[in-house]
């Protein structure tokens, strides 16, 4: 928006103020007047109804003596609804121009057309403040919208065009470590200059952490003063912050799951929870800085069901099984930071040897579900590796092999075709075969090879190996190709977390030290690129790294397999399961057939 627009705006906001009685009311008063919530949205659709410990987060939102707020938060918080709301103040009551980022477009529609939408089409009194603007065209029309005094508008951190072309006062950013580095550098910084014109600008970043060397959210809670919501021991009457080191459980136990208070050692269940909460307090432990409040808040004292310590204790206690549902726990949960460790270092390959195990596909484990293979294609030869996945989800390495040939020629794909037809007899006699298969596609030389193998064979997938932070498996938009694009790093990053931590991982004790070189390869660097840390697999030098790919690739062959563990052991077990019925279903009168 040019500058003259700027000044027209605050014209407007101006005469607003004069024509309306000012509203001092703090912002949680006000979202619990005027502030509707959507069935689909809250278990209590209506009026919003803040926890106790939202208010003073809410009313930092709209305090003009804060310039930045930072929410370091978990999951189920009902941060979402307080961005909601702090959105629909700056139209109602302190027009200005508002701009929100949010990690992809697709974040960006489905928070508007998911959150905003229905929460103003609920609330009455906020219904036409931020309408569609009609005069708008394309994807404008959902995402920008305009009131008197200003506008709104919402743009994904990945499109730096976007976050250089508009200014605004109030800048808002939600799950920013789920942000990707851009060509003009940190999405963070980019999306906190479009403010730098406005004196009484406003800076709302949220997330949830992720590692200790890439989290925005976390480097931003460490410049600010660090409040952190402290509940009342109702034995000593003492304020302490609620943290999982004291919840206290005896072993094997989750259900009878108790928060020790810190000061006096007594233990208090899940029942007194909502008066420590009700009677918390939120405690600034660096009152040096100003303009600048920080908030630190975890799902341990949030109110709902799911969130309640013996729930979580037992959730905890199935994440430890798998690495990455553990950091998720860490994350998500708990709102705190998953440690990189030692992020140049290497695994040494003697650390897997107590991982090695007695099987293979002559020793399948009675355990084993699913059997899915990766193939790595080279130019003289196709290295395939075969995974076993139970379903608690431990993760096999039954065997990797080499099938010698050009995959230019018929003769190494004749030999794939008869291995991945192979079926084989797990340790209870139970006949097993191969689920699915990823085959790497990435070699524009062997791609259309690639391709035509995987059309005349069953349960095989084409896959293109990309980087960065993105889900482990995606479909490619390209229409022309049937392509599957793998998130690699995402894949080493969980077999990195499993093979130094010995969870939910073994593999066949009789593969050569070779393959124990290969799955250790690479190692997790940090480098910083324009000013950005940025976490990237590497190689080291001198080493083969097929094991590795062809070991990602099986995973995404399993993450591509959609019958469900239960299913799968009706299924080995000659049971017929009742058919799987499709997700929308054609009514014949409807067609006219």
């Amino acid at each position: 928006m040019t500058a003259p627009q700027h000044r027209i705006n605050d014209v407007r906001a101006e005469a607003l103020a004069v024509l309306r009685p000012p509203d001092t009311r703090p912002l949680s008063a006000w979202m619990e007047e005027r502030f509707h919530l959507p069935g689909g949205l809250s278990d209590s659709p209506g009026l919003v109804r803040l926890w106790p410990f939202q208010r003073a987060l809410c009313d930092a939102l709209a305090d003009p003596a804060v310039e930045r707020v930072t929410v370091l938060k978990g999951a189920r918080l009902g941060y979402s609804t307080l961005l909601l709301g702090a959105i629909a103040h700056f139209a109602a009551r302190d027009p200005c121009n508002v701009l929100a980022v949010l990690p992809t477009e697709d974040d960006c529609k489905s928070f508007v057309t998911s959150q905003l939408e229905p929460s103003l089409a609920a609330s009455p009194h906020l219904r036409a403040t931020l309408a569609i603007d009609r005069s708008a065209e394309g994807r404008d029309r959902l995402l920008f919208r305009q009131f008197p005094g200003g506008s709104l508008r919402v743009v994904a951190a990945r499109s730096p065009r976007n976050l250089r072309a508009h200014s605004a006062r109030v800048v808002v950013m939600d799950e920013c470590d789920a942000f990707e580095p851009t060509a003009e550098g940190n999405p963070v910084l980019l999306a906190e200059r479009r403010s730098m014109s406005f004196r009484n600008r406003k800076i709302i970043i949220g997330s949830t952490p992720t590692t200790s060397t890439t989290s925005h959210v976390h480097a931003a809670y460490e410049r600010s003063d660090q409040r952190i919501y402290e509940c009342r021991c109702p034995s000593c009457g003492d304020f302490a912050e609620v943290r999982w080191k004291d919840i206290r459980w005896p072993e094997g136990k989750p259900a009878e799951a108790a928060w020790c208070c810190p000061s006096c050692g007594v233990l208090h269940d899940e029942a007194h929870k909502p008066d420590m909460v009700r009677e918390g307090r939120w405690t600034i432990t660096r009152p040096d800085v100003k303009g600048h409040a920080g908030f630190r808040v975890s799902c341990l004292i949030a109110p709902h069901p799911a969130a309640a310590w013996p729930a979580l204790a037992a959730e905890f206690m199935d994440a430890k099984k798998r690495p990455e549902d553990l950091r998720t726990f860490v994350n998500v949960v708990l709102a705190e930071l998953w440690d990189d460790g030692d992020t140049e270092g290497a695994i040494d390959p003697s650390g897997l040897l107590p991982m090695a195990a007695p099987i293979g596909l002559d020793r399948i484990p009675a355990s084993v579900l699913f059997l899915c293979s990766g193939a790595d294609v080279q130019g003289d030869r196709i290295e395939i590796t075969t995974m076993g996945f139970t379903a608690e989800d431990e993760w096999l390495v039954l065997d990797h092999r080499i099938l010698a040939g050009s995959p230019l020629q018929d003769a190494v794909w004749h030999d794939l075709a008869d291995h991945l037809r192979e079926t084989y007899r797990r340790e209870d006699g139970v006949t097993i075969g191969r689920s699915m298969t990823a085959i790497d596609a990435g070699d524009g030389n062997t791609q259309a090879r690639v391709e035509m193998f995987c059309r005349t064979q069953p349960a095989n997938v084409a896959i293109k190996g990309a980087p960065g932070a993105r889900p482990l498996v995606t479909r490619s938009e390209s229409k022309r190709v049937r392509l599957w694009l793998v998130g690699v790093d995402v894949a080493k990053q969980r077999l990195h977390d499993r093979m130094t931590r010995a969870a939910g991982f073994a593999f066949n004790a009789e593969l050569p030290e070779e393959w124990r070189l290969q799955m250790t390869s690479e190692r997790r660097v940090i480098r910083y690129q324009r000013g950005q840390p940025v976490a990237l697999w590497q190689r080291i030098p001198g080493r083969m790294a097929e094991a590795l790919d062809s070991a990602v690739y099986a995973l995404a062959a399993r993450a591509l397999v959609a019958t469900s563990p239960s299913r799968r052991a009706d299924e080995l077990r000659g049971h017929t399961p009742p058919p799987v019925l499709p997700a929308v279903i054609k009514s014949r009168w409807l067609t006219g057939a």
